[in-house]
């Protein structure tokens, strides 16, 4: 069985589709920070689809690891000279691999910050885009402060050349630019953050002016930062994922990405070295992404916040589950139709009952096995983004908030660590230990865990949000998941 490399390309079985270009013909462009299986089945996707039609050859991803985690693909990617099998499973049952060339190299920082460092600085690198995910912003959640007292931001602004952070990576790289005569790059962010770009400029501008008060203006005025919106259902790859890859399609792949058949990307058309020419492989170029952006945080995004909790506790374990039981689906749509739509502006050339049903559908794919667990996980970084601003907003026009407030408290039930059957809950987050001592209160001083201001701001003074919190949380200790949603679908 050849394990893939670029000799082995030509020997793989002819259902997998291979570049059809020469990646020696490649150079580098792009410096992609964060390489998980999102960007590998997202971003990396679509420049190697450009790649395909003769485009983009000088847009290569130089891809980068700053968390001492990321060696490993760092290793497993070198070892298969940085290609890797995307594999899209359909909902039938049908699976379409193709190996993606559009990385030509990673570097992982932890061993060489220097080496990083340089690389950015390269006038051929013309963008820098991440994906480090919604916590990897540093700010706090609910002033949307940056941390500066964090422990790593203060090394890097005591040590530049030695850093340790994405800030203190780019940053160095900009300075290195700029003494140059180069001009900056475009830093494109592809998290699930409400303006993801302008969050992106605040906080490398607080980091910047941090260090130099000058620096920070200059970057805050001079660098480009699109805002984005970025959309693929990309599950963590499983040992089934890279056996069965091997079982039926004959191929060693040491970390295949799988997910769903669809993909989405809206991109503000604001970049400052020139970009590749995204439009023609289906990206949406507009000048505003806000309303997209909304729309994908607020139905996609929360609804599989309002899922994975009451899933978990009810004995689900994967999205498909609960998605292909009648009482949940009925939950989510009306959360999303009676609470997150209505704090949404119009969006251009999209049907939003369509997107409702489109999302219940991606959600029930029953191949893409995208586990509860992976939902729930890091929920302190998501809630507050995703979930409190709909809550805010809905109290602020008397709209309905019954179905988002038994989300939280579906959340701090969970955060107790056993569900309905007796069974542990894993719970992972930053948080964790301060988040399930506030659990631990749930019975004996319900108000705890929205108590939290860090989280929730002064919601807990809400009355209504307050009542509507208690009454869940109280049903599902008395009654169960399954029994409070029935309450929820029935009112």
């Amino acid at each position: 069985m050849p394990a893939l490399s670029n000799a082995t390309l030509q020997r793989l079985d002819p259902r997998i589709a291979v570049p059809r270009y020469d990646r020696r013909e490649v150079t580098p462009g792009i410096v992609h920070i964060g390489v998980g299986g999102f960007h590998r089945a997202h971003q990396a996707m679509y420049l190697d689809e450009l790649m395909n039609r003769g485009e983009a050859l000088d847009w290569g991803i130089v891809g980068v690891g700053v968390l001492p985690g990321d060696r490993r693909m760092h290793e497993v990617l070198a070892a298969q000279d940085h290609l890797y099998t995307l594999v899209v499973k359909h909902s039938g049952g049908e699976r379409e691999p193709r190996v993606i060339g559009a990385m030509l190299d990673y570097l992982f920082a932890p061993d060489d910050p220097e080496a990083v460092i340089e690389r950015m600085a390269d006038p051929a690198i013309r963008i820098v885009s991440l994906t480090v995910t919604e916590g990897g912003y540093n700010f706090h959640p609910v002033s949307g402060e940056f941390d500066i007292d964090n422990r790593d931001v203060q090394h890097d602004l005591d040590n530049p050349e030695a850093s340790r952070t994405v800030f203190g990576l780019v940053v160095e790289a900009l300075v290195r630019r700029r003494a140059r005569g180069l001009a900056p790059f475009t830093i494109m962010s592809c998290d699930n953050i409400q303006g993801n770009g302008e969050v992106a400029r605040r906080m490398f501008a607080a980091f910047a002016r941090a260090r130099d008060p000058a620096l920070g203006e200059w970057l805050e005025t001079e660098v480009a930062f699109p805002n984005a919106m970025v959309d693929r259902i990309t599950p963590v790859t499983q040992a089934d994922d890279i056996a069965e890859l091997a079982g039926e399609f004959g191929v060693e792949d040491a970390w295949p990405v799988v997910c769903e058949p669809f993909t989405q990307w809206v991109l503000e058309d604001h970049f400052a070295c020139g970009r590749p020419a995204l439009e023609q492989v289906g990206v949406q170029l507009v000048e505003d992404v806000v309303s997209y952006e909304l729309m994908k945080l607020r139905l996609l995004n929360a609804s599989h916040q309002a899922l994975c909790y009451f899933g978990t506790l009810a004995g689900y374990r994967y999205a498909h589950e609960v998605c292909r039981d009648p009482l949940f689906v009925d939950f989510l749509l009306g959360y999303m139709r009676h609470e997150g739509s209505p704090t949404l502006a119009p969006v251009p050339g999209v049907d939003l009952e369509q997107y409702r049903q489109t999302l219940i559908e991606r959600f029930a794919n029953p191949e893409i096995k995208d586990t509860l667990a992976r939902l729930c996980a890091e929920s302190s970084d998501r809630i507050p983004k995703w979930l409190v601003p709909v809550i805010r907003e809905q109290l602020e026009a008397g709209g309905e908030i019954r179905r988002s407030a038994a989300v939280v408290a579906s959340w701090a039930r969970y955060a107790e660590g056993v569900d309905e059957q007796g069974e542990p809950i894993a719970v992972v987050d930053r948080l964790k230990e301060e988040l399930m001592a506030l659990a631990a209160e749930n019975r004996t001083r319900p108000t705890a865990f929205i108590g939290n201001r860090e989280l929730f701001g002064d919601l807990v003074e809400h009355e209504r949000f307050r009542d509507a919190y208690l009454a869940a949380l109280e049903s599902l200790h008395e009654r169960g998941a399954r029994a409070t949603l029935e309450t929820l679908v029935g009112e």
